[in-house]
């Protein structure tokens, strides 16, 4: 009640806001004749003479107004777009480091020129991130030509290209207009460069596994602007980015399990009840937890798996394989359904993205289940694979300087945001009254019944010519819903978010009059839906009508094109108002009330008419794993009868109450992801420091030396102990190791000859060092500098792949801890910092040991292995611990062809008559060092 009132006397934090903002607005107004009189020249002088002021000591806040009135004056000349003040209010937000929560519409687009501009002036880089390739080179093109104008370079990053934004650059394939192909760096050295979240955070982990500054790609991170920063930062935050390379375990042992699981029974499916409860009331072979997507067997399930295989016992330790083989074929057929969670196309499991819909071609879930999910499908499976690099999006985003976001539905989970990236949200008020009629949800007993009722709804609307988008939130009932549209004769157009570009021009054309679309969630995102039709991309289907390719048409017949499109669409628009705008049939409650909001957004763009309406069921997965029994007795209690909807608050409350709680849920998963991967994060931190201290160029003699000093000291702590006699030394197995490790040979006799400890300490770090120095001028101090850090290199990225391995390995079964009475992840801290540890000290004995006993050919320069993330690696989305929902490697995006080397990707020599590393069963003369 108090916060009520308080709202009403002092207004929201939002309100707030904006209301500071509005003198600063007033001031850029102010300047808008001054920059109409300028020139386009003395415009573009205006970047000049502002980056001065900046590098002379000017902050760049001082500058702010007056670069906010050179953009927006750039964009009325180039794009014949002029910001609203609501805009310049969003640029603000976004340049405090902000999040600016902008109604679908608003122009979040023509919105980050304005912050990107200003700190490009610094010169020290602004990234833009968008959710996907089509976007990232859309969003470039579009606003390059302002940048262009202002005397800035735009790179553009894309999967396996990038390109620098040159109006100059000719190519008959418009979809690449004014796009010239250049290398990665120059893309980054850009002042402005466009790209995606999983681009720029596998940029940076290929960064920490190269062996040259001049192959680095990316400058120091200074300054993000995040497109759909809730989908980046939020929807895909739970699995981390990997870079991982083939293990060695065989594939057979998926087929032998696959070939038992259908022989095991079900047990029971718990929603909210305890796993001890459940097993006492139903018997079978395996329990599934829908919720925390789990399978566990049970003691009859262990029997029948221990008969199946025909073992004694599936808890040996040499068995260990075939339980870990048994839970992850347990869980690709329990929980993972073909069509919703992944689709087999030509042979090959790709998975569906659970958030958007889109197919994920390439990536792969970890940690075997998906090579169990291609063992149920009875398709070719792919090797598991093990870690080499790995950073999650929360710590890989928290680097940059300064982050900021914007889109369309943040502040549900504004708190999030304030938790884990400490980025408030700043709601931007729209610059039109939105006119968008949201209805009551509708809740249907059965999925039947809420399926008749979205097509009875489509019909009706689609007869009056109203345009109808339908939100999915699944491939499978995009077709479920498409089958029975095909059945009442309605024609329509179905979006699985496969392919950007063309999706982009469908959804465009979703506003026509009586048109029926059907989208997953985030199918033809980034795409404004105009009523009436969007003339740009009507005018590529009017090409292709008369059979010319849109990319290759001439600009005379592009500008026809458009004209007629226009003809169509001005008429069209106005009566598609007359009939109520855009309307929204939403199919089912998403998990997070954010996605709802999203769909409803794609009506009542810029004041447009539009609504939107929800179709629910009981047999909803969102109603019957997250909202227990209290839906079903409010139904009871109302009396539902066969295909009677209810519309009732209790139920939009119990509803929105099961939404919080998965949302809470969710939020609990990244958070613990989070938790677990500071620990690595820390350990990350300091191996890339120290990998880019020696890529520097500095000289690692000291550390070299202290190394060697902590070698000896503890060789001989372990051969003779200070707190032992020197009778009971052991001088022998002490002169065997110091010869092994340092290529020094002591007498025995000497050793007799010292006095104590401080003099044997004396004979074998001076012998120790001598030799050394005889290492140095033998090869002379330039080659020792740069073997020393040529070896570091080598052994630094070895160790730290396999200490990856072991924190993998760790993770598996840290949760099992907590059966003891103790804190997984404290457990897990502290055996991490131990696994550190030990790689640390094995770093320095492997190091100082090659430096002593390596031979150098002096006719041949010192040649760095190939890079190992170009080297027979793959790239993808990994799970988080004691998750279900990770997605692991997809193949890497492979520049150019790296020429055969006699080493493995992480450094190690290889016989030419060895096997070869890819894991092909050839030798590696035959095989990847046949060139």
């Amino acid at each position: 009640m108090i916060s009520v009132i308080l709202r009403a006397v002092f207004g929201t934090k939002h309100e707030r806001d904006v209301k500071r903002m509005m003198p600063v607005v007033q001031q850029i107004n102010a300047l808008e004749p001054e920059m109409q009189r300028l020139d386009d020249a003395g415009l573009a002088a205006k970047t000049d003479e502002l980056r001065k002021r900046v590098a002379d000591g000017a902050d760049v806040d001082d500058v702010l107004v007056e670069a906010f009135a050179v953009c927006r004056e750039a964009a009325r000349r180039t794009l014949s777009m002029r910001h609203f003040d609501v805009q310049l209010i969003g640029g603000m937000v976004l340049h405090e480091g902000k999040i600016a929560e902008m109604a679908t519409g608003e122009g979040k687009t023509l919105v980050a020129t304005l912050p990107a501009y200003l700190n490009a002036l610094t010169g020290k880089g602004v990234h833009i991130v968008t959710v996907n390739d089509y976007l990232a080179k859309r969003d470039a093109q579009w606003m390059g030509p302002l940048y262009h104008a202002l005397g800035l370079t735009v790179g553009v990053i894309q999967h396996e290209a990038s390109f620098q934004y040159d109006p100059a650059f000719v190519t008959s394939d418009i979809r690449m207009t004014a796009l010239k192909p250049i290398g990665r760096r120059e893309a980054y050295a850009a002042d402005i460069t466009y790209g995606t979240n999983n681009e720029f955070g596998f940029d940076y982990l290929r960064d920490n596994m190269r062996f040259s500054l001049d192959e680095l790609v990316q400058r120091k991170l200074h300054y993000a602007i995040v497109d759909e920063v809730d989908s980046i930062l939020i929807d895909e935050a739970r699995t981390p980015l990997i870079i991982s390379g083939p293990a060695e375990e065989s594939t057979e042992l998926y087929f032998k399990i696959d070939r038992i699981i259908p022989k095991l029974k079900r047990a029971a499916t718990i929603v909210e009840g305890k796993l001890s409860e459940i097993e006492e009331q139903k018997a079978g072979d395996y329990i599934v937890d829908e919720k925390s997507r789990t399978v566990s067997l049970t003691e009859q399930g262990v029997q029948s798996c221990e008969r199946l295989l025909g073992i004694e016992n599936l808890y040996d330790p040499q068995h260990i394989d075939d339980l870990h083989h048994i839970q992850q074929g347990l869980r690709a057929h329990a929980l993972f359904r073909k069509d919703v969670d992944y689709m087999v196309k030509d042979g090959e499991v790709i998975i569906v993205d659970e958030f958007t819909g889109r197919l994920m071609p390439g990536r792969r879930w970890s940690d075997g289940l998906h090579q169990a999910v291609e063992a149920k499908e009875g398709v070719r499976i792919e090797r598991e694979n093990q870690t080499l690099a790995t950073i999650t999006f929360q710590n890989y985003f928290r680097m940059y300087d300064k982050l900021a976001g914007m889109t369309g539905t943040a502040e549900t989970e504004a708190e999030e945001f304030a938790k884990i990236y400490k980025l408030d949200v700043t709601v931007i008020p729209t610059n039109r009254v939105l006119n968008r009629v949201n209805q009551p949800d509708v809740v249907y007993k059965t999925e039947r019944e809420k399926f008749n009722a979205v097509v009875d709804d489509i019909k009706a609307r689609h007869e009056q010519g109203q345009p109808i988008l339908v939100g999915t939130v699944s491939i499978e009932k995009s077709e479920r819903v498409s089958a029975l549209l095909k059945k009442r004769g309605i024609r329509h157009e179905v979006l699985n978010a496969k392919y950007h570009e063309r999706e982009a021009e469908i959804v465009a054309q979703a506003g026509r009059e009586g048109a029926v679309t059907i989208a997953t969630n985030m199918a033809g995102r980034g795409t404004d839906i105009l009523l009436g039709g969007n003339p740009d991309f009507l005018s590529k289907e009017i090409l292709r009508k008369k059979g010319l390719d849109p990319a290759t048409a001439a600009p005379d017949a592009r500008a026809g094109a458009v004209a007629e499109a226009r003809k169509i669409t001005e008429p069209e628009h106005q009566r598609v108002v007359e009939k109520g705008g855009l309307h929204i049939v939403g199919t089912e409650r998403h998990e997070s009330r954010r996605i709802d909001n999203q769909l409803r957004g794609r009506s009542g763009r810029q004041g447009d008419p539009g609504s939107a309406r929800f179709y629910l069921s009981l047999e909803d997965d969102l109603l019957r794993i997250f909202g227990s029994q209290r839906i079903q007795t409010i139904m009871d209690r109302l009396g539902m009868e066969e295909g009677e909807p209810i519309e009732h608050k209790l139920v939009t409350r119990a509803i929105g109450t099961a939404q919080k709680r998965v949302e809470t849920h969710n939020f609990e998963i990244r958070k613990h992801l989070l938790e677990y991967d500071d620990v690595m994060n820390k350990q990350r931190e300091i191996i890339y420091g120290m990998r880019r201290q020696i890529l520097d160029g500095e000289s690692q003699a000291d550390t070299i030396q202290e190394w060697t000093e902590d070698m000896v000291a503890g060789t001989l702590d372990a051969f003779a102990p200070e707190s032992s006699h020197p009778e009971e030394w052991d001088f022998a197995a002490l002169g065997e190791t110091v010869t092994r490790q340092f290529d020094v040979r002591i007498p025995a006799a000497r050793f007799e000859e010292v006095g104590g400890r401080a003099g044997l300490d004396e004979l074998v770090l001076g012998a120790v060092k001598a030799r050394y120095v005889e290492r140095e001028r033998e090869l002379g101090t330039d080659l020792l500098r740069a073997l020393e850090r040529h070896e570091m290199l080598i052994v630094i990225d070895t160790q730290w792949k396999d200490h990856l391995l072991s924190i993998d390995h760790l993770k598996e079964g840290i949760g099992l801890r907590g059966y003891g009475q103790r804190d997984p992840l404290t457990e897990y801290k502290k055996e991490a910092f131990d696994l550190f540890q030990d790689m640390v000290e094995r770093t320095k004995a492997a190091v100082v040991e090659r430096l002593f006993k390596v031979q150098v050919l002096r006719d041949a320069p010192i040649e760095m292995p190939v890079m190992t993330a170009w080297a027979n690696t793959r790239e993808g989305r990994g799970e988080m611990p004691d998750d279900g929902r990770g997605i692991a490697p997809a193949p890497a995006a492979t520049a150019a062809a790296p020429r055969p080397t006699s080493r493995t990707p992480t450094g190690q020599k290889i016989g030419r008559n060895d096997p070869c590393y890819c894991g092909s069963g050839k030798k590696f003369k035959r095989c990847h060092g046949s060139v």
